[in-house]
């Protein structure tokens, strides 16, 4: 990834309710969640939701897939991990014990 991706992927997560929409959506894990349960989750009317729905599906971090007359949303891991990863590869400058800094919580 190149810096001017990741900048675009950051420009779409500076909304505390996309960060919202994106940590329901990991916590779902797989099986994902409807439009209307991550609106609920996040407390967002359904328009603000579809908003911030779109703007995260556009960009990837999101995939979308139509149950009947509901849209259920999952993270697209790949996405996550990619931005993810353009942060951390070098950090400490390789120095694993200095790394472990990075994976603790």
């Amino acid at each position: 990834m190149v810096s001017e991706d990741a900048a675009a992927l950051f420009r779409v997560l500076s909304n505390s309710d996309r960060l919202d929409v994106i940590r329901a959506l990991v916590e779902a894990g797989p099986d994902g969640m409807s439009a209307g349960d991550i609106g609920r989750k996040i407390g967002a009317s359904p328009s603000r939701t579809s908003f911030h729905l779109n703007a995260l599906s556009e960009t990837g971090f999101l995939q979308k897939e139509r149950q009947s007359r509901n849209l259920n949303y999952r993270i697209n891991f790949k996405t996550i991990g990619a931005l993810i990863t353009f942060l951390m590869e070098d950090c400490c400058k390789g120095s694993s014990e200095l790394r472990n800094c990075c994976t603790m919580r």
